[in-house]
C-alpha cells in the first residue's frame, strides 16, 4: 500500500496520471480541487439530512462528480488515446437531474422573490453546497476556454445548482420552516438613519 505522503509536492507541484508535472496553482487542479471540495461538503451536507431518499440522492452526485473529473482528467491527460473505455458523464445524468429537480419543484410553493439561504441546517448545507457548485461551473467556463470540457459536463455542473436549490427548500418547507426574504436598505433609508445617530 503506499504512503499517504509522496514529498514529490513538496515545491508545489504535482502530476497527471500522463506523468506531466504542473505547478498546483494550474487552472486544471483548481477544478479538480474545487470538485473535491463540493463532494466533501456533501458528504458533511448528508450528515443533516434525515431523509432516506434525499441521502441516496445526494450520494449518487457525490459518485457522479467523480466521474466527472475521471472524465475532465482523461481528455485532458490524453491518457485514453481517443479510447471511449473512460468514465463518462452523458445525457442520461443530466435527465435524472432534470427529473429530481422537476419532481422536487412540484412539491414546493410558488417562489416569488429572492431568498435569503439558511433555514434548517440540512437546507443551510444543501444552500452551501450550491454556491460550491456555482463556483465550480465558473471555474469550468474558464477551464473551456484553454483545454476540451465537454457539454455535457458543463450541463450537469448547472443542473446541479439548481436541484441543489430546489433541496434546500424542500428541507425547509417539509419542517414549516418559514423561508426569509431579503431586506434591501435604500439610499434614503440609510441617510435617514445615518440622521438620527446624529
Amino acid at each position: 500500500m503506499m504512503g499517504i505522503y509522496t514529498k514529490t509536492g513538496d515545491k508545489g507541484e504535482t502530476s497527471f496520471i500522463n506523468g506531466e508535472r504542473v505547478r498546483k496553482n494550474d487552472l486544471r487542479i483548481e477544478v479538480y480541487g474545487t470538485l473535491d471540495e463540493l463532494n466533501s461538503l456533501l458528504g458533511v451536507t448528508m450528515h443533516f439530512v434525515e431523509e432516506t431518499y434525499l441521502k441516496e440522492i445526494l450520494s449518487s452526485i457525490q459518485n457522479d462528480l467523480f466521474t466527472l473529473t475521471a472524465s475532465l482528467a482523461a481528455l485532458h491527460n490524453h491518457h485514453t488515446n481517443n479510447s471511449t473505455k473512460y468514465p463518462k458523464i452523458a445525457s442520461k445524468h443530466i435527465r435524472e437531474m432534470e427529473t429530481r429537480i422537476d419532481e422536487f419543484e412540484g412539491k414546493l410553493s410558488e417562489q416569488k422573490c429572492f431568498l435569503l439561504p439558511g433555514g434548517t441546517q440540512a437546507a443551510s448545507f444543501l444552500h452551501l453546497s450550491r454556491t460550491v457548485a456555482r463556483r465550480s461551473e465558473r471555474l469550468l467556463v474558464s477551464l473551456s476556454e484553454v483545454y476540451p470540457v465537454s457539454g455535457d459536463i458543463m450541463k450537469y455542473i448547472n443542473r446541479l445548482s439548481d436541484l441543489l436549490y430546489v433541496l434546500a427548500r424542500y428541507s425547509n418547507e417539509k419542517l414549516q420552516v418559514k423561508e426569509q426574504q431579503p431586506i434591501y436598505k435604500y439610499f434614503e433609508e440609510m441617510e435617514a438613519e445615518e440622521g438620527e445617530e446624529v
